[in-house]
């Protein structure tokens, strides 16, 4: 079938993209699952991997058209419902199917993000709930305001790959999820240590390689644009690493391998919104900087009542924010930015960093309070205390992720009773 009206080498740039930020999902199951006790491994993974399907699906028949529509300055319309209009041709250099598959792709990363909060006590018929109404109520609508034509796009707020409508939009939900949703029992009374590092160490490389995708891809092309966001993807996570073990010396005299690898997945989220519109040397600037509110996020977390489990606030939360800020004082027209920043002489364009970082927070915010509120009333959200004390991998799921024995445990409903 003809590509009619695309350029096939963007087209072969996107495709492989797709299957790069598609590889994220996987890599996230093993970041997240090799932070959490072995009781709950299978949980924490499918609470990732279950976004293919419950966020995947309703993007295809729903999200797409409420994000991508034409709309208005809020909300896309449903021109593109039941994917009516959505075909080979062209959409800027690229078949229009392929840039809602690529578009898609970030949809079911970001609500896979939040679930790092909420691991090891939320039931999770109640999170596959939350998460598809999170989907299309949240998600869409801020992707729609940024990239979709909406208001925040039109007024000049920068995002490149999202730094806003992804990684603020999660950290947002997470933090709201933990506070609903509750702490674990025994919160603050004792250390809940990752139970396989090397994995989380896995998934984090794995994730660094599939943000090339994410955010070289966001170019839609193969440009400047995609040079520069692949080269600064690569940098800045440099740059958040070499601070990030540097506070972990000072302040422990430990450089610890989990305070790396999230370290780097700091310096990504923090490069995403900035990434096509800044120099590399910006770059490296926006990953050290990012590195320490960050750092210092999650090192206070422990001490407070907020029980973000796998640390999305801090990590994609605060790191998403300063990436949003820095964004307005590192970019250039020089590197590919519609318009300078403060750097440059434009302080303004902090201002409307700072409005897309506020209105992302309060929206976002508000709406997953309400959309875990909706859940509770048709699913208790939490696990049972003592299913949360066996681990939620037998009482969800049926089966173990490590076996003493033969093998895994299966556990099957006894119908008879």
């Amino acid at each position: 079938m003809p590509l009619t009206g695309s350029n096939p080498v963007d087209t072969l740039w996107i495709a492989i993209a797709t299957g790069l930020v598609l590889l994220m999902t996987p890599a996230l199951a093993l970041f997240y699952g090799g932070l959490v006790r072995s009781k709950s491994i299978l949980n924490t993974m499918m609470m990732s991997l279950a976004s293919f399907g419950v966020v995947g699906v309703p993007w295809l028949l729903l999200g797409y058209s409420l994000a991508f529509g034409s709309g208005n300055a809020v909300l896309g319309n449903l021109d593109h419902l039941l994917l009516n209009g959505v075909t080979l041709e062209a959409k800027g250099s690229i078949p229009h199917l392929l840039f809602m598959a690529y578009q898609g792709t970030f949809a079911i990363i970001t609500a896979g993000l939040i679930s790092g909060a909420l691991v090891e006590r939320m039931r999770f018929s109640a999170y596959l709930l939350f998460i598809t109404i999170w989907s299309v109520i949240i998600y869409a609508p801020i992707a729609h305001w940024v990239w979709g034509g909406g208001w925040l796009g039109a007024w000049g707020v920068l995002d490149f790959a999202g730094g806003t409508v992804v990684h603020i939009a999660a950290g947002t939900a997470a933090g709201v999820g933990a506070i609903v949703v509750g702490q674990r029992r025994d919160y603050g009374r004792q250390a809940f240590l990752p139970h396989n590092v090397p994995m989380m160490l896995t998934g984090t490389a794995l994730l660094w390689f599939g943000w090339l995708g994410f955010n070289g891809g966001s170019a839609l092309a193969v440009n400047g644009s995609m040079v520069v966001a692949l080269v600064n993807t690569a940098l800045a996570p440099m740059a958040t690493l070499a601070v990030w073990l540097t506070l972990d010396l000072w302040r422990t005299r430990h450089a610890t391998a989990v305070g790396a690898g999230t370290g780097l997945v700091v310096g990504l989220v923090a490069i995403t919104p900035a990434c096509g519109f800044v120099s590399p040397l910006g770059a490296l600037a926006i990953g050290a900087i990012a590195a320490v509110p960050s750092y210092f996020a999650i090192a206070k977390r422990a001490s407070t009542r907020l029980d973000d489990s796998l640390d999305v606030v801090g990590a994609h939360g605060v790191g998403g924010i300063v990436g949003a800020l820095l964004t307005g004082v590192f970019a250039t027209k020089a590197w590919g930015a519609p318009e300078d920043g403060l750097l440059a002489g434009n302080a303004f364009l902090v201002v409307k960093q700072l409005v897309g970082v506020l209105a992302t927070i309060v929206y976002a915010g508000f709406g997953s309070f309400v959309a875990f509120k909706l859940v509770s009333l048709v699913r208790p959200l939490r696990v049972p205390v003592r299913e949360e004390a066996e681990g939620l991998d037998v009482s969800q799921h049926g089966e173990e992720g490590y076996s003493d024995g033969e093998g895994a445990m299966l556990v099957l409903q006894d119908t008879a009773a």
